[in-house]
């Protein structure tokens, strides 16, 4: 009976190894951006593939990415008032047609391939009531004044 503890805990142990590395890997993939469409009204779609899958992943790359995306892609373009909405999707299989249903076209792209398949992963928003915020897949976050990001716990 030994033997066979032994085996099991060996094929345990290799699809543990297996799972970490693939997460490792996942986690330390470069965010390449495809496109940016500026939507107008301070909004911005950023299509983004290998986006981080972790709230504080996505937060952290925001934090870390936000002046590049300002000085490379203008993002974001507030309002006069500085409220802005930047929206990023994840761009999948690439532009295709409108389905006339669910995909997200945009205006600034010549049909018919100017559409994505909608999957949106993030957003960074500010408001002046609010400030700072993200919508994340665990919720809304929010910038303290004194610089601390908590959950909204009402949403």
């Amino acid at each position: 009976m030994k033997v066979k503890s032994k085996k099991t805990l060996r094929a345990l142990l290799l699809v543990a190894v297996v799972i970490f590395c693939y997460c490792l890997w996942l986690s330390l993939r470069t965010v390449e951006i495809v496109a940016v469409h500026h939507r107008g009204h301070g909004s911005s779609a950023v299509l983004v593939r290998n986006f981080p899958f972790t709230d504080k992943g996505k937060i952290s790359w925001w934090l870390k990415n936000k002046n590049m995306l300002k000085e490379k892609y203008d993002v974001p373009q507030p309002e006069k008032d500085g409220d802005f909405t930047v929206v990023f999707w994840l761009f999948g299989d690439g532009y295709k047609e409108t389905d006339g249903y669910d995909r997200l076209c945009f205006d600034d792209m010549p049909p018919p391939l100017n559409c994505i398949d909608k999957s949106r992963v993030f957003s960074a928003n500010h408001s002046r009531n609010r400030g700072i915020s993200f919508i994340a897949s665990g919720g809304i976050y929010q910038i303290k004044e004194n610089g601390q990001i908590v959950r909204d716990v009402d949403n």
